[in-house]
């Protein structure tokens, strides 16, 4: 069964939701709810896949080498848009850890770009095609 929803806490909400309202129509996702207490994105069009909420944080912090979330990945349909997303987070000043590239490393085709997003959450774009 796919992964129905995911939540994420972040330390300012209105902050939170300027940022993903920019990046989760590059990443083919569409709000579906929104209020005072969490703001929510799932795949356009209906399409089958994950809900992604965002709820206020009590407490402020992330890391990457702390038990809990360690990325958010997103699938996309070409290398282009992989890129595409890239030059937006690199246009918003975001830390990025891995430019576009093939990772070896991982089941072929894999070409992806990492980056540092809102509170510190390293988000990934990623294209398992070979075009």
């Amino acid at each position: 069964m796919p992964l129905g929803h995911l939540g994420v806490n972040v330390t300012d909400l209105t902050a939170a939701r300027r940022y993903y309202d920019e990046l989760m129509p590059l990443l083919e996702y569409e709000l579906v709810s929104a209020d005072d207490t969490q703001f929510a994105y799932r795949p356009v069009g209906g399409k089958i896949g994950t809900y992604l909420f965002f709820y206020p944080a009590f407490e402020s912090g992330y890391s990457s080498g702390r038990p809990g979330l360690q990325h958010l990945a997103f699938m996309l349909r070409t290398r282009a848009d992989v890129d595409e997303v890239h030059t937006w987070a690199v246009s918003r000043g975001n830390e990025v850890v891995y430019a576009p590239q093939v990772f070896p490393q991982y089941a072929q085709p894999y070409y992806a770009t990492f980056w540092t997003g809102y509170d510190g959450v390293m988000l990934e774009a990623v294209c398992h095609k070979n075009a």
